[in-house]
């Protein structure tokens, strides 16, 4: 009889001691995991109104979900009076460890979130990077995908991607076209001049505003160049290119303008004994 008085005066002061702590950490775990859900909420929203690629959104917001929660049972815990020292140190201890051994990987995980993030280019653009000219098929977490204008796939690792220089050509509606011509030292000026301008002003596709620019640049080892410089939409810029040269050399022969080319003479000589 005196055995049981004394474990029920030891339980009641038990429940007197921890059952405040036990109550407390029960309405912070509640109260706790109702504010998580509103902020994994707005979290969502924010990353919808910014557009945010759709698989990344979902990745973040459940790495968001996952470290709020475990702070919020490792607070729980050390109200209760559960050391909780151990268990951070063995968490840290194993983060390190994953992160030793996937240090590629996460590097290139991090790349995917800033390109995802400040969008330097996407899906549809034609850039140059890592050596590469392609058109970008896929952004993934950690690669992306470009496809090269002679069919090739380009499988780029997001890490290097976002640290290196990228040249994004869908950026700006309109590009310049920069074309070299030659003409022999012996034709017109005036007349090769006058003839390129004629055709720049023939096509259509060429704007007006800014300027188309002509002028003699170069006086070559075999030829005089003129730099025509042109201003299209970026959609028109090959289109432009290949079917001024063409034009070029059609034109110039039918007006009897030469394009020069380099020539070599060699002269033989004969020794006799």
């Amino acid at each position: 009889m005196n055995n049981m008085q004394g474990y029920v005066e030891q339980f009641y002061a038990l429940a007197m001691l921890y059952g405040p702590k036990l109550l407390l950490a029960i309405i912070t775990l509640v109260i706790g995991l109702w504010v998580i859900r509103i902020v994994l909420r707005v979290f969502d929203k924010a990353m919808t109104r910014a557009e945010m690629e759709v698989s990344l959104q979902k990745f973040l917001g459940s790495l968001a979900g996952i470290l709020l929660k475990a702070l919020l049972l490792i607070s729980v815990a050390s109200m209760v009076g559960i050391a909780t020292t151990s268990f951070v140190a063995i968490l840290g201890a194993a983060g390190l460890a994953v992160g030793l051994a996937l240090q590629g990987s996460l590097a290139n995980f991090a790349g995917g979130v800033l390109i995802l993030l400040f969008k330097p280019f996407k899906v549809g653009d034609v850039i140059d990077a890592q050596g590469y000219l392609g058109k970008v098929n896929a952004i993934q977490v950690f690669q992306t995908i470009l496809k090269t204008p002679d069919n090739k796939t380009i499988i780029i690792p997001n890490g290097p991607l976002s640290n290196g220089s990228i040249t994004n050509f869908s950026t700006e509606p309109t590009r310049r076209v920069d074309m070299v011509f030659g003409i022999g030292y012996d034709d017109n000026i005036a007349d090769a001049k006058r003839t390129l301008q004629n055709l720049v002003d023939a096509d259509t596709r060429i704007m007006k505003e800014p300027a188309p620019q002509i002028v003699l640049g170069e006086l070559g080892d075999s030829s005089v160049n003129f730099y025509v410089r042109v201003w299209c939409n970026s959609a028109d810029y090959w289109n432009i290119y290949f079917d001024t040269h063409e034009k070029v050399k059609q034109t110039f022969d039918a007006e009897g303008i030469s394009i020069p080319f380099p020539q070599r003479d060699v002269h033989l000589y004969k020794h006799e004994d």
